[in-house]
């Protein structure tokens, strides 16, 4: 069967990478055409002839209210190339993941065109947008869900979903990061044998430019303090990004801030704690087993809008999984220098907090249920296209 798969972002790529992996396993005949980047395009390669990359998400991913309306002239050209794509491959499915802006318009297209429609990650219409369920009941002809706390909310709405836990835990347990001793990875980087604390600052552009400016000032705090004079701060550079994006806030701080480009599970592995922007590296973060704080900002127009339309009260997946706060998160005007020093301290010194977020790390790791989630969502696929 053929398969038309859109990731717009890094989380999308890591997923439908391995997703790619099951299909081609449960459909030897899998023909996938699809939007996605490197991660993805390797799973292509490994079982396909050809090109079946059609657009790479490194190419310009836009986020936040102003930049949709800044880019929207390039954000509907691509829109158009989508369908016209669509059309002419003809698949069996359209499988979308995440990415609601824009994987939205392309259900309403697909559906309307009498293609199969599969959404993969629901789109987080509880925490906000509540009108896009309307969408979901209307284009897409199921949903794969993938935190256990969705399964009673879209019950509630009556949107049609799949539950078969979440494809992180097979993501991390499996990465070839994780199996890398702490001297290699020291070695590969050029670092020396120091206390580490990682700064995960987003994949957009727009994220690193919110976040950095706070962070290397955190960095700044830290290392003027005596105890923490020899704290190396690792700012683990997603493949999105050059090191360009970072230099600006480097310049003086070469000693003890330092960037690692496409290894962020190792980074972690090797910190005691962690500065992370909200998302799905939050969870990352939990599963990898880092303490961490998570922090937030963006613009004052785009954190007014999204205060009008977010019902929850947290932001962190690992947060909302326990529905309590396991870590602290620093929204907006609470992402601050001082404010990050004094919670990485606390993480760094108090050890029976540190403890306790561990304890509840495990939780988190235990209600997300266990490995084999992406090859489980494929099987799940087939057979509703075989009809069984």
């Amino acid at each position: 069967m053929k398969y038309y798969i859109i990731a717009g972002e890094a989380s999308g790529d890591l997923h439908g990478s391995n997703l790619m992996k099951g299909l081609y396993g449960c459909d030897p005949e899998a023909d996938i055409r699809f939007w996605g980047g490197a991660l993805m395009d390797g799973v292509f390669h490994a079982h396909q002839k050809g090109t079946g990359l059609v657009h790479d998400y490194n190419e310009g991913a836009v986020m936040g209210f102003s930049q949709i309306i800044l880019h929207a002239g390039r954000f509907l050209r691509r829109f158009s190339d989508c369908c016209r794509d669509i059309d002419s491959f003809k698949p069996d499915a359209v499988i979308l993941i995440d990415y609601p802006g824009f994987n939205f318009r392309v259900a309403a297209y697909a559906h309307a065109k009498g293609y199969k429609v599969f959404y993969y990650i629901a789109p987080k219409v509880w925490a906000s947008r509540e009108s896009r369920v309307r969408k979901l009941r209307r284009d897409v002809d199921r949903l794969f869900i993938v935190f256990p706390f969705e399964k009673a909310y879209f019950e509630k709405k009556q949107v049609p979903y799949i539950y078969r836990g979440n494809p992180l835990i097979d993501a991390i347990d499996s990465s070839p990061q994780l199996k890398l001793d702490r001297s290699s990875f020291l070695k590969a980087n050029s670092l020396e044998d120091k206390r580490m604390v990682a700064i995960l600052a987003g994949s957009r552009k727009s994220e690193v430019s919110s976040m950095m400016p706070v962070c290397a000032s955190f960095a700044d705090k830290m290392h003027s303090t005596p105890e923490y004079a020899d704290v190396v701060f690792l700012v683990a550079a997603a493949p999105s990004r050059s090191i360009k994006d970072y230099a600006p806030y480097l310049k003086g701080r070469e000693e003890y801030l330092k960037v690692v480009s496409g290894q962020t599970y190792a980074v972690l592995a090797n910190s005691e704690a962690a500065v992370v922007n909200s998302g799905t590296a939050s969870l990352e973060t939990c599963l990898i087993g880092t303490p961490q704080v998570v922090a937030y900002a963006s613009s004052d127009f785009n954190f007014t809008l999204a205060r009008q339309i977010i019902k929850v009260d947290m932001i962190s997946l690992g947060n909302l999984v326990l529905n309590r706060k396991a870590f602290k998160e620093l929204i907006q005007y609470h992402f601050t220098a001082d404010n990050l020093k004094n919670e990485i301290c606390r993480i760094l010194e108090d050890s029976e907090y540190r403890a306790e977020m561990l304890s509840d790390y495990a939780e988190i790791r235990k209600a997300l249920g266990g490995s084999g989630a992406s090859l489980a969502v494929a099987k799940a696929m087939v057979s509703e296209l075989r009809g069984r």
